[in-house]
């Protein structure tokens, strides 16, 4: 095992418990990926990390021991997360949730969720993929229920992004509950399944009435998966507007698997800023608007991010927005605080009645860490529009 030093700050930063490691860490860069154990300035062991770049950071901090990353030890995570995840293994009305969450089940960079059957590996950078015969096999004498397992590459380097992993091969698509709502899914489909599992206290939300006879605008709607939670919990009509042409067969799906007529139903495939414009254009009005973009987009006519034009998306909400309405408005975003966020909110939301009725972030089985708040990164603010 390697040794390297860090600064006085990085040592400091990693005995408070914050896990991700960045370049400005080093005083000089190591020049391979793998594990190494770390020292203060003072040549006082930190613990064991490893190194390798990612989206975001430049690897992991795993432990104050010096460690093996072998069976035993993915095996010692898994059954600690087991424990954790011990309600949803025993539901009977949802069958799809995070299994292990990176950092905050103590291993950065690697995300494991099941679908009914199914896990779902993700690895998020190329040293955790070369783990990967250990973790599968570590993974499987802790789950040996579950029938089957896949992977999705979430870096860059390979020339593929999804795959059988092991076991049984799931059907091409099938079917998973949340909150007692079925909701079809694909694991071996690019990166996307087809339901986004960190949104699924929100969704219980709708599904248990907060838009009960009340129409509902969903933006940035994808597989319409918050229209048809609104639909089981009550409510009157739902629009659902997104980009890709696909999004229209895959939300209509949802709804054919909860036997929910879709007259009341619609899905529109148009840009959301163009849809602001023609529903106000129309005199179109909702009583609940759900705005959930992806962090960062671009396309010909404009570029989208959250952190600088969250609160445009506000603005353009109100004017279809019903007096007394609620905005339900979230972001993935982890580079944006709950504090940035309630700015951009604000900001769209000058000289308007309102009042905050709730924030929701990462359900129970997206464990975090509670040392680092960007590890908490969904943020779900419920606003209600009094004017």
């Amino acid at each position: 095992m390697k040794t390297l030093q860090v600064s006085k700050q990085t040592a400091q930063k990693l005995k408070q418990g914050r896990c991700l490691l960045l370049e400005k860490d080093f005083p000089r860069l190591p020049s391979e990926d793998g594990v190494v154990s770390l020292y203060d300035p003072n040549n006082q062991l930190l613990g064991t990390a490893y190194l390798a770049k990612q989206n975001k950071g430049l690897g992991w901090f795993l432990s104050e021991q010096l460690i093996d990353l072998d069976r035993d030890y993915f095996c010692q995570l898994f059954e600690q997360a087991k424990v954790r995840r011990q309600s949803y293994l025993e539901s009977n009305v949802t069958t799809a949730y995070r299994l292990f969450n990176q950092e905050g089940d103590g291993f950065g960079g690697l995300t494991i969720d099941c679908y009914g059957d199914y896990a779902l590996f993700s690895w998020y950078n190329d040293f955790v993929y070369t783990l990967a015969p250990v973790v599968v096999e570590a993974f499987r004498a802790v789950f040996p229920n579950l029938l089957g397992g896949y992977e999705k590459i979430r870096f860059q380097g390979l020339n593929y992004e999804s795959a059988h992993l092991y076991g049984q091969e799931a059907p091409d698509v099938f079917h998973v509950l949340e909150n007692g709502v079925r909701y079809q899914v694909f694991l071996n489909d690019g990166l996307m399944t087809g339901i986004f599992l960190d949104q699924h206290e929100v969704r219980g939300s709708l599904v248990d009435g907060l838009a009960a006879g009340k129409t509902l605008l969903n933006m940035f709607s994808y597989t319409a998966a918050f229209s048809v939670a609104a639909a089981m919990g009550g409510a009157s009509s739902t629009t659902s507007v997104d980009l890709a042409k696909r999004s229209r067969d895959l939300s209509t799906a949802h709804f054919v698997a909860n036997h929910l007529d879709t007259e009341h139903h619609q899905f529109v495939v148009m840009d959301v800023f163009d849809y602001f414009r023609y529903a106000k254009r129309k005199g179109l009005t909702f009583d609940v608007i759900v705005l959930d973009p992806p962090s960062f987009a671009r396309n010909k006519k404009r570029t989208f991010s959250v952190a600088k034009d969250y609160y445009r998306l506000i603005e353009d909400s109100l004017p279809l927005l019903n007096k007394g309405g609620l905005i339900i408005a979230s972001t993935n975003a982890s580079n944006v605080s709950v504090e940035q966020f309630r700015k951009q909110l604000d900001k769209g939301l000058v000289g308007v009645n309102h009042q905050y009725l709730a924030l929701q972030q990462l359900p129970v089985d997206f464990r975090v860490n509670s040392a680092d708040p960007s590890s908490n990164y969904l943020k779900v603010f419920t606003i209600q529009v009094n004017q």
